[in-house]
Formats: structure tokens, C-alpha cells, sequence
């Protein structure tokens, strides 16, 4: 059994996007104005260095009860000892990632469509990202906008807790919360923000008044 987390507002790191401030100075403020769950992702840097990054954000997430998730690599997630992975369609499966894992780190998987989820292996699956919910320019594969309508439609095929992720701002929040969605992912609208904090706070205030 995985252990609890909270997808309310679910931070994506970007290199690009945290160079200038730094990953750590941006995560904690993230955090400070309501991130509740961190995935690093960096699919540029090199084993050995991603997971020097991946233990000093559990060093820093680990203390405030924040759970930090590695984008795709499983081998990093066990190295530094991460509370989970986020898989796409293309990575290892996540009955592989599963038996890798063990049973109590979180497991996610990127859902594109209501077809896409048709046809994934959901074994030891605990939760979804769902999307692109508009186009994106943090993802290059990503695939096409589904718009809140296709996050309610992956939504009435399963029971998993689910975000809604891509091109999301605070003006959207409340159309994929309605949707079916527990609640956002956002690379840019954090990471690109000249205030991290003040934009976390803006987009958890947008999650709970949704609900």
C-alpha cells in the first residue's frame, strides 16, 4: 500500500525555468505557499546528477512532509531513496516500475485520452496525470490539448485520483476541478512565476474554492 499524498497542487520542475533562481530556492517557496507534492523532472541530466538533485530535495521535502516523485527513472527514485515515480506511456511499464519499487512508494502514470487509458496497464497504479489539458510548451511530446471536457471523460472511466496537467493557470483551475480532476499539476505557472510563493498560494486558494 502506498504511503498517503496529497495531489492538490502537484509542482513539476523544469531546468530551463528554475536555472535563474535555482531548483531548491524555487521548490521551497513552492512549498511555502501550498505545493503539496514535488516530481522532479530533468530529462537532460545525467543519472549521477539527477539524483545529487533528487537527494537534496528529499533532504529538503522529506522534513515537511512533502513527497517527492521522480519523472521516468526508477533506478534515481530508488537511489535517492524518493517517495515515488511518474511514468508516460513509453517508460517502463508500471507493473515492471511496481515490482521495482516496492509496494509503498507512489506510482503515477500520464493518461492522454480516454483511449490511451483504455489501453494502459494500470497494475499498482495509484494515481493519474491527465492531459495535456491545453497546449504546452514545458513538454514537446506532449500530446494534444483535451480541454477540461477530456479530463471529465478520463474521469468517468476510473476511480484512481487524477491531476489535470498541461498550460494550466490559476484562471483555469476551477473548469478541471469540475471536471473530476483532485487536483493540478503546473510546471511554468510556479517555475516561471517571478513570485513561486504568491503563484502556489494563488493556485491552491483556486483548488479549494473549486471544490
Amino acid at each position: 500500500m502506498a504511503k498517503p499524498f496529497d495531489l492538490t497542487l502537484y509542482l513539476v520542475t523544469d531546468p530551463r525555468l528554475v536555472a535563474a533562481r535555482g531548483l531548491l530556492a524555487t521548490v521551497e517557496a513552492a512549498v511555502k505557499g501550498g505545493a503539496t507534492i514535488v516530481q522532479l523532472r530533468d530529462p537532460d541530466a545525467h543519472g549521477r546528477a539527477l539524483v545529487e538533485q533528487a537527494r537534496a530535495l528529499k533532504a529538503l521535502l522529506a522534513p515537511l512532509g512533502i513527497p517527492l516523485i521522480i519523472n521516468d527513472r526508477v533506478d534515481v527514485a530508488v537511489a535517492a531513496d524518493a517517495d515515488g515515480v511518474h511514468l508516460g506511456q513509453d517508460d517502463m511499464t508500471p507493473a515492471d516500475a511496481r515490482a521495482v519499487l516496492g509496494p509503498e512508494r507512489i506510482l503515477g502514470l500520464s493518461v492522454g485520452n480516454p483511449l490511451e487509458y483504455g489501453a494502459s496497464d494500470l497494475g499498482g497504479v495509484d494515481y493519474l496525470g491527465v492531459g495535456p489539458v491545453k497546449a504546452t510548451g514545458t513538454k514537446a511530446d506532449a500530446g494534444g490539448a483535451i480541454g477540461a471536457a477530456g479530463v471529465a471523460a478520463v474521469r468517468a472511466l476510473t476511480r484512481l485520483p487524477m491531476v489535470g496537467i498541461g498550460g494550466i493557470g490559476t484562471t483555469d483551475v476551477a473548469d478541471v476541478i469540475r471536471a473530476g480532476a483532485d487536483g493540478v499539476a503546473v510546471v511554468s505557472a510556479i517555475c516561471a512565476a517571478g513570485d513561486p510563493e504568491q503563484a502556489a498560494r494563488a493556485l491552491k486558494a483556486a483548488v479549494t474554492t473549486a471544490r
